[in-house]
């Protein structure tokens, strides 16, 4: 495999900003008499703003009107901001940042697709911004994960095929998202959860493009 452009997610990948979508949702849950757990909140990984809010509806047996869950999605994310707003560099994963700057000196494209409506404003916050030449989120995208329209879009973007692009993903969703646009795709985490992934990596602390391209060439033989 040539490649050409790597796509990554934000939450999870390059950033735990999960952290605080789960401390965000518990808050909203709580205010309707739901009880939200670590465990709930798995399953919201790579879904966007409205499938989780539904997931939430689902799990405490809830139907509102959609002006109610407008406002109650527009609730969430104020709290997320505020939880956000003190983000520094110090709250990139380990390695992350040696990592895009390897890629960066290979010559091989970079680009973000997150569900997230907010990307934009955390790869300022820790000051990665210039990493990336295409940044795809919340905002753009007409459907969310697992459609591939996300990566889809940042490869267009990249002036790049899917199949010379990889795509690091931690959540199910965004792996199947990966796979149905026809990208290469590594899942960072925990292999069990991610076994649909191309290759499995735990995170990027002694991760090199080298590495990458390796694994690409005993994976794809």
């Amino acid at each position: 495999m040539n490649i050409e452009a790597c796509i990554f997610d934000m939450d999870g990948v390059i950033v735990d900003s999960a952290k605080y979508h789960f401390k965000a949702w518990q808050r909203l849950a709580e205010e309707l008499g739901i009880e939200f757990t670590e465990a709930h909140n798995e399953s919201l990984k790579g879904l966007s703003r409205v499938d989780s809010l539904e997931k939430i509806l689902t799990i405490g047996d809830l139907e509102i009107d959609n002006d109610t869950k407008v406002a109650l999605m527009e609730q969430k994310n104020a709290w997320y901001l505020e939880y956000i707003s003190s983000m520094t560099p110090s709250e990139v994963l380990p390695g992350v940042k040696r990592f895009l700057e390897a890629l960066q000196e290979e010559g091989i494209r970079i680009g973000l697709g997150s569900s997230s409506r907010n990307a934009k404003h955390i790869l300022d916050a820790i000051q990665l911004s210039h990493f990336f030449t295409a940044v795809i989120d919340g905002n753009r995208v007409t459907y969310s994960k697992p459609d591939p329209e996300v990566f889809l879009m940042g490869a267009r973007e990249l002036g790049v095929n899917p199949n010379e692009t990889v795509v690091f993903e931690d959540a199910q969703a965004g792996i199947a998202a990966a796979r149905a646009g026809g990208f290469a795709v590594v899942g960072v985490g925990d292999p069990a959860t991610l076994s649909a992934a191309d290759a499995v990596i735990q995170g990027f602390s002694s991760f090199s493009p080298s590495h990458l391209k390796n694994l690409f060439n005993e994976s794809m033989r």
